[in-house]
C-alpha cells in the first residue's frame, strides 16, 4: 500500500450490526469526512430508537445462552479475536488515521492498547472468581459468586474510536454480558471494522451489537428499561447533567468519563530535555484531544529566590517552545508528521477562539498555532499548529476550561505547595505529573493531589489495562471505573450464599 493511500476503498455505507447481521438504518445519513484530505469516506446513518430497541432485544434473548457459555469458552472467543486484531494491525491502525486524523504512530498505539484489553479481559475465569469461607458459624459456609447482569450500553467518543469502546466492552463479553455499542458519528469505521472481528471469532448472534446514531439512540440507550447499564466518556457537561442523573434516575449501573484540565508540574531539578521530550507528547499528541493530555505547565520554585525562579521559568519557556516550533504537522498517514489535524473544521475554529479568548485576558502568544507549515499540499481546513501561551495566571478562562486542542499555558508557582493548590482550585481531576528527581516532592505530590490518574516523570498518566482508568471530582460521575479489576466488578453482580447442611 502506497504510503498516503487510504486503507479503504471507495465511499462505505455504514450499517448497524444486530443479531449476526448488517442492517440498513432508515435514519437520516451522515458523511464521514478524512479532516487530512476533507474528502468523504463514508456515510453514517443516525438510527432511530426502534432501531435500538431491535439491537437490545436482540442483546437480551443472546444473553440467557451467552451467560451459560462457560468462562473459558467465553475467553477463548477474546482469545480468537485478539488474534484478529493482531493479523489486521495496520490496517486498523490506518483505518484510525484516516477517520480521525491522528498519526499513524498515535494509531498503533491505540490499537496496541485496544488489544491490551482483550488480552486482560481474557482472563476472565481467574478475574471473576469469587471468594468464601468456611465455618461461620457451626456447621455453616458462606460464599461470594460474581454473575452477569444483561444488555449493556457503550457510547464511544470521538477522540479515540477505536480503544474507549475497549475499555468496557471485552470486559463485558467475558463477564457473560451481551452490549449494544453506539460510537462516535465522527469516526464510526474503527468500531465496524471490531464487529466485523468479533463476527469471526465467533461470538454468538446478538452478543456484540453496533448501533451508529446520535442524541436519540443515546437518549434510548438511557431511558430502555433493558439496558442495565451504561459506559460513556464524553464531555463533563453530558457526563454530569444528562448521563449520570439519568442513569440515576432509571436505576442503571453507570460509568461516565467526563473532561479534564491537567497540570504538568516542572521541578528546579527536573531533567529538563527528557522532560520537554515527555510533555510534547502529552500537550500536542492527538492535536491535544486527550483526556489525559496535559495543559497547563507549572514552573515550580520550590527553594528558589524569585530570580532564580524567573530564570528557571525562562529557561523551561524557551525550551517547550522551541520544541513546540519543531512538531511536523501534516497528514498522519505521512510516518514524518508528529502531528495530524484536528477532527473537523470546527473543533478547530473553537480552540482559535479559545487562543484569542486568552490574549485578550492578557496571556502572552509565545508560539502562534495559527500561523503554521504543513507538510504536504492539504486543506488546511482542520489543521492548526501548537500554541504556546506565556504569562497565564489561574483566573483567566484558558487556564481552567479544557480547550482540547493543541495549546500549552505556561504558569508559575513559588512553591510545591501553592502549585497543588492550583490543581485543586481545578474542577477537574483526571491526570497530573510532576518532573523531578527528588523523592520526596514526588510523593508528596502522588499522596496529595486529588487527581485520579498521577505520572512521576511520566507526561501521560494512562493506565494499563490490568489497572483501573481512574479520575475524580468533574472528571468522573460513578464509583467503578473502566478497565482491570473494577470493570470486573461494575459488570457482574456479588451474590452472596450462606449454606448449611443438615
Amino acid at each position: 500500500m502506497a504510503l498516503l493511500e487510504s486503507p479503504l476503498q471507495g465511499v462505505l455505507e455504514l450499517e448497524n450490526y444486530i443479531d449476526g447481521f448488517w442492517e440498513p438504518s432508515a435514519g437520516e445519513v451522515l458523511d464521514v469526512v478524512n479532516p487530512a484530505t476533507m474528502q468523504t469516506i463514508a456515510h453514517v446513518p443516525l438510527s432511530t430508537a426502534d432501531e435500538l430497541d431491535q439491537a437490545v432485544q436482540a442483546a437480551k434473548a443472546a444473553w440467557e445462552d451467552w451467560r451459560r457459555t462457560p468462562p473459558l469458552a467465553r475467553a477463548r472467543c477474546l482469545l480468537r479475536l485478539r488474534d484478529l486484531m493482531e493479523a489486521n494491525f495496520e490496517e486498523l491502525s490506518r483505518i484510525q488515521t484516516v477517520e480521525h486524523g491522528k498519526t499513524i504512530d498515535e494509531s498503533r498505539g491505540e490499537t496496541r492498547r485496544g488489544i491490551e484489553m482483550v488480552e486482560v479481559a481474557a482472563g476472565i475465569p481467574s478475574l471473576m472468581m469469587g471468594r468464601n469461607l468456611e465455618d461461620i458459624a457451626s456447621g455453616i459456609d458462606e460464599f461470594l459468586v460474581r454473575q452477569p447482569l444483561g444488555v449493556f450500553g457503550l457510547i464511544g467518543p470521538y477522540n479515540f474510536p477505536f480503544m474507549v469502546p475497549l475499555w468496557f466492552a471485552p470486559f463485558a463479553v467475558a463477564t457473560g454480558n451481551t452490549i449494544v455499542i453506539k460510537p462516535s458519528s465522527e469516526d464510526p469505521i474503527s468500531q465496524v471494522k471490531i464487529a466485523e472481528l468479533a463476527e469471526q471469532a465467533g461470538f454468538p448472534d446478538g452478543v456484540w451489537n453496533v448501533v451508529h446514531g446520535g442524541r436519540e439512540v443515546v437518549g434510548a440507550m438511557l431511558d430502555h428499561p433493558d439496558i442495565v447499564g451504561i459506559c460513556f466518556v464524553g464531555s463533563t457537561p453530558v457526563a454530569k447533567n444528562v448521563i449520570y442523573p439519568r442513569c440515576g434516575a432509571a436505576g442503571k449501573r453507570v460509568i461516565a468519563q467526563g473532561g479534564a484540565k491537567n497540570f504538568a508540574l516542572i521541578m528546579p531539578d527536573a531533567d529538563l530535555p527528557r522532560t520537554i521530550a515527555a510533555c510534547m507528547t502529552s500537550f500536542y499528541g492527538n492535536t491535544g484531544q486527550r483526556c489525559l493530555a496535559n495543559a497547563n505547565l507549572v514552573v515550580v520554585g520550590e527553594g528558589l529566590t524569585k530570580g532564580e525562579h524567573a530564570a528557571l521559568t525562562e529557561r523551561v519557556t524557551e525550551a517547550f517552545c522551541a520544541a513546540a516550533r519543531n512538531i511536523a504537522i501534516g497528514n498522519g498517514l505521512d510516518e514524518a508528521v508528529q502531528m495530524g489535524p484536528l477532527r473537523d473544521p470546527g473543533k478547530k475554529q473553537r480552540v482559535i477562539a479559545h487562543i484569542e479568548e486568552a490574549l485578550a485576558e492578557g496571556a502572552e502568544l509565545l508560539v502562534d498555532g495559527r500561523e503554521f507549515e504543513l507538510l504536504g499540499d492539504w486543506p488546511r481546513d482542520a489543521f492548526l499548529g501548537p500554541t504556546v501561551l506565556g504569562k497565564v495566571t489561574p483566573d483567566m478562562r484558558i487556564a481552567q476550561e479544557e480547550i482540547f486542542g493543541p495549546v500549552g499555558a505556561v504558569m508559575t508557582a513559588a512553591s510545591l505547595d501553592e502549585a497543588i493548590a492550583l490543581i485543586h482550585a481545578n474542577r477537574f481531576g483526571n491526570a497530573a505529573s510532576i518532573f523531578t528527581g527528588n523523592g520526596g516532592w514526588a510523593r508528596k505530590f502522588r499522596y496529595e493531589v486529588q487527581c485520579g490518574n498521577i505520572g512521576i516523570n511520566v507526561g501521560i498518566a494512562a493506565p494499563m489495562a490490568f489497572f483501573p482508568f481512574s479520575g475524580m471530582k468533574d472528571s468522573f460521575f460513578g464509583d467503578l471505573h473502566g478497565q482491570g479489576e473494577d470493570a470486573v466488578r461494575f459488570f457482574t453482580e456479588s451474590k452472596i450464599v450462606i449454606e448449611r447442611w443438615f
